[in-house]
């Protein structure tokens, strides 16, 4: 690992040994060490590419990547911790992978579609700004399904990719890239946009850290104005690292309506839980579970009686048509945005995508008007739910993850020898974008024996970022999940 000549000579940084363990130091540590001139950004961004380099081939997680770029950003990064002046920034000289969804102004952003493979956008995302400006570095963008459209990246452009755990299995999606990025060592930080869960799945799946805002808490693009089921969002390998994403990521934005007009700030550290109601659902009232996930979501309950916390398990009150709610919004959200394309491209397309487009046509006001009827009756039951406890937990996934020949038409596939949706019946997150003003976050909760991360999903009242992540912390701090890293 070659080390920085300008700085060599002064002494003031320790030349750090040749390991894959930089590519899994948190950005909370990486930032700790640039300050403490212990590594530099160049040195760690070495380490990062070359990883990548090593890694991708197998798990096809970047589209795009701009590797010279960003050695030449975090060589003045560097020079920025040696002459400590400018102040360094919030992110300065860390990677994130940025999902090749969101916006780059003047960088091909496809969409995981052939219909937009030479798209190069006239602006970038607001959130992913954010990052920019505050000292992240891009040095690739993370694959994502066609539009976003699943739990399950691939796409007719980019292919399949895959579960670094284990490389029989989805990485999760639509976020998937950024989830296997984060989890094989490709990246210090990644964004993902979550519209059903596209943030917690991957990050379930992947055993990293994954965080849905309440509704306006984090800007949206312009191509999805006052779409509330979309959010943006940090996927990371702790929960300070999410607190740090978050804290960039969020405030009000001029270029969305809905954005909230205050900013709350997550802070470094926060107090015990003792004392604390926590909610438990296994199955959120009516979601089929594998036994590992539910074993391990058990377990995590546990973890929280240990930490003074009283746990009583609580009857969501939900039903299948939270699944017939979500899939309609999804569907007409879909055919809005992307159905005048289907003359062109039909053929060229994901036949899923295609399919779900179709459905989207045929939904009419009414019909889209009678979710929101069903949200409000979600919120009538929960609400006392998250009014009552602290927080909710429940499982982010309702099985590890699923095959990467998974099939998303099929009608045979069965979670316990019972019949459940093959599209999203094995995802318990997309409830939580209908009420979407929930805060969300999924942490690892142990493994399966495929060696696939099981994820634990974190839910408080309206609003409530801070309880999430004070949740989220306890939980971390009391059973540590990056002591296992994949073998790919």
């Amino acid at each position: 690992m070659l080390y920085s000549r300008e700085l060599k000579p002064t002494g003031e940084y320790a030349m750090a040994a040749v390991t894959s363990d930089l590519c899994y130091l948190t950005a909370t540590e990486a930032l700790a060490a640039f300050k403490a001139r212990k590594l530099s950004p160049l040195e760690l961004m070495q380490a990062v590419i070359a990883r990548c380099e090593t890694v991708n081939p197998k798990v096809n997680a970047i589209t795009y990547d701009f590797y010279e770029r960003a050695l030449k950003q975090a060589r003045a990064a560097e020079k920025v911790y040696a002459a400590r002046k400018p102040r360094p920034r919030a992110l300065e000289g860390i990677s994130v992978a940025v999902k090749d969804f969101h916006p780059v102004k003047g960088e091909i952003t496809t969409f995981g579609s052939r219909i937009f493979e030479h798209n190069r956008p006239d602006y970038t995302a607001a959130t992913v700004e954010r990052l920019f400006k505050a000292g992240a570095i891009m040095h690739a963008r993370s694959t994502t399904p066609e539009f976003a459209y699943s739990g399950n990246t691939h796409s007719p452009l980019w292919g399949q990719t895959r579960n670094p755990w284990n490389l029989d299995y989805v990485s999760g999606g639509s976020s998937g890239g950024s989830g296997a990025m984060v989890a094989a060592g490709m990246t210090t930080l990644a964004d993902g946009t979550d519209g059903g869960g596209s943030i917690r799945i991957p990050a379930s799946a992947c055993g990293v850290v994954g965080y849905k805002a309440p509704f306006g808490r984090n800007p949206l693009d312009r191509d999805h104005p006052l779409e509330s089921l979309l959010h943006y969002g940090p996927i990371t390998r702790s929960v300070a690292d999410a607190a740090l994403m978050q804290n960039v990521m969020s405030g009000p934005h001029a270029d969305d309506l809905c954005s909230l007009p205050d900013k709350v700030v997550i802070p470094e550290s926060f107090e015990s839980l003792k004392g604390w109601k926590v909610a438990l659902s296994v199955d959120l009232g009516y979601v089929q579970v594998d036994p590992e996930v539910e074993r391990n979501t058990r377990a995590a309950a546990e973890v929280f009686r240990k930490l003074g916390c009283t746990v009583e398990e609580v009857d969501l009150g939900w039903d299948w048509g939270v699944l017939d709610c979500w899939l309609t919004w999804w569907e007409g959200l879909f055919a809005g945005v992307a159905a005048q394309y289907l003359p062109r491209w039909r053929y060229e397309m994901d036949p899923f995508v295609v399919n779900l487009l179709d459905k989207g046509r045929a939904h009419d006001g009414m019909r889209l008007y009678q979710c929101n009827l069903k949200r409000g009756d979600m919120w009538r039951k929960l609400a006392p739910i998250v009014n009552k406890y602290d927080v909710l937990l429940c499982p982010t996934l309702a099985v590890p993850a699923v095959k990467t020949d998974h099939d998303e038409f099929s009608t045979s596939y069965t979670i316990n020898g019972k019949p459940v949706n093959a599209y999203v019946g094995w995802i318990m997150t997309h409830g939580f974008n209908l009420v979407s003003q929930c805060p969300a976050m999924s942490v690892p909760s142990g493994f399966s024996k495929s060696g696939v991360p099981t994820g634990l999903q974190i839910v408080a009242r309206p609003f409530d970022d801070l309880r999430v992540f004070r949740a989220a912390s306890a939980f971390e701090q009391a059973k540590p999940w990056r002591r296992k890293k994949p073998t790919v």
